[in-house]
């Protein structure tokens, strides 16, 4: 079977953000299937160019990889936020309309924008449409305040509805985005759960060459990984840090980047936080090195309703790294952690509860140290990525069968 991902925040495993695309796209090469993807070459992380030679490659496993031009505005302004995802959507139509023989189109949401792009170019090729819903948008972007204009906010919930209604199979990564995208319209919905590979993940290692490289010798390390984005409450996590400021030994590292990186780093100068440290984001290959120098791994989202539906990825690879999960994210992804005892669950937006978590591993390492295993055993129970893409290509089977 060919497969084909129209993806604009495509990352491969060797760029940084999330890489579950690629690795579903790797295993079901493994399996003898066919992968292409259309991605951009700009870092939707990064808002930088990350692909600067060939727009065509190829990984080796097979997966074909093709970068359609994008704008390069990511985080200039949400005006031109929209331009870059309008103009990857033209983009990815066109070059997708040159990818031949083609059984199943793919489509991921958000941007929205390119979902319009999978459908169209499945019903022209005449095979199914699959949509993935990775994020509930617009119904986020409205409620941390991005998306504003009524009009605009109309204007993607109509195109929300009519994408969960043409699709042949919705496909969510948490089970708190069912009843939403049935509400509006989606008829099959399927659960592929995020997950990670504990494969790439060692926790007996203890990242000495990291810790090393950024002076942190001897420190509680308490890491946050991945976007420095609104969404993301990082000012709480500042907040936190200067509660613990007498307890030297104790460090938070963010490690990542985004559009509110410059105004964070600036916040925690100006505060004189010397127990933050802004590092600079890493690719996949290479976060097996960060979290093995982590004592403790933080996840946090502003506390707003709509979140509490999230499955985040880092959870997951904390987990498989056998760190502790310091969450500040209620919801599902805390039914999670909870059940598997793989951490400390606090308020969101509450930076007193989250540094007396950080406080209490810090004082307890052997429990902290406990804690970690536990999750990385739920991984390995319940969120391998390999499992996840077995269950993954069973699901693009059976689609095509009931529409070949």
């Amino acid at each position: 079977m060919h497969i084909l991902l129209i993806h604009q925040a495509f990352a491969a495993l060797d760029e940084p953000g999330g890489t579950r695309h690629h690795e579903l796209a790797r295993r079901l090469a493994q399996q003898g299937h066919q992968v292409t993807i259309i991605a951009s070459p700009i870092s939707y992380l990064t808002g930088d160019e990350t692909q600067q030679g060939a727009r065509k490659q190829v990984d080796d496993l097979g997966v074909k990889i093709i970068r359609s031009y994008t704008l390069p505005v990511l985080h200039r302004s949400f005006f031109l936020r929209v331009i870059s995802f309008l103009s990857f959507m033209i983009s990815s139509f066109i070059n997708g309309l040159f990818v031949r023989k083609v059984d199943l189109v793919w489509g991921t949401t958000p941007p929205i924008f390119q979902g319009p792009t999978a459908w169209l170019l499945a019903r022209l090729k005449g095979v199914p449409f699959l949509l993935e819903v990775r994020d509930l948008w617009p119904a986020f972007a409205v409620a941390v305040g991005v998306l504003k204009s009524k009009l605009l906010i109309r204007l993607s919930e109509w195109l929300e509805r009519f994408l969960y209604r043409h699709a042949d199979q919705v496909m969510v990564n948490s089970p708190g985005f069912i009843d939403h995208v049935k509400r509006r319209g989606a008829e099959k919905v399927h659960l592929i759960p995020n997950g990670a590979d504990p494969e790439m993940f060692d926790p007996g290692r203890e990242g000495h060459s990291f810790r090393k490289k950024h002076g942190l010798e001897g420190a509680y390390i308490v890491l946050y990984a991945g976007a420095h984005g609104i969404s993301n409450d990082l000012d709480v996590a500042l907040n936190a840090a200067e509660l613990l400021q007498s307890t030297p030994e104790i460090q938070i590292i963010l490690l990542g980047s985004g559009k509110e990186k410059n105004r964070l780093v600036a916040e925690a100068e100006e505060r004189g936080l010397e127990n933050v440290h802004f590092l600079p984001p890493v690719p996949k290959n290479k976060m097996r090195d960060a979290l093995a120098a982590a004592d403790a791994c933080l996840a946090i989202l502003q506390p707003i309703e709509l979140y509490k539906t999230t499955y985040p990825n880092k959870v997951f690879d904390y987990m498989a790294a056998g760190r502790p999960v310091i969450l500040a994210i209620d919801g599902v992804i805390r039914q999670v952690v909870v059940d598997a005892n793989a951490g400390l669950a606090v308020p969101p937006g509450d930076p007193q509860a989250l540094a007396e978590a950080v406080l209490a591993l810090a004082r307890n390492p052997k429990e902290g140290r406990r804690l970690g295993l536990n999750g990385r055993r739920a991984i390995e129970e319940n969120f391998s990525r390999n499992e996840l893409a077995d269950a993954f290509t069973t699901l693009l089977e059976s689609i095509r069968r009931k529409n070949g």
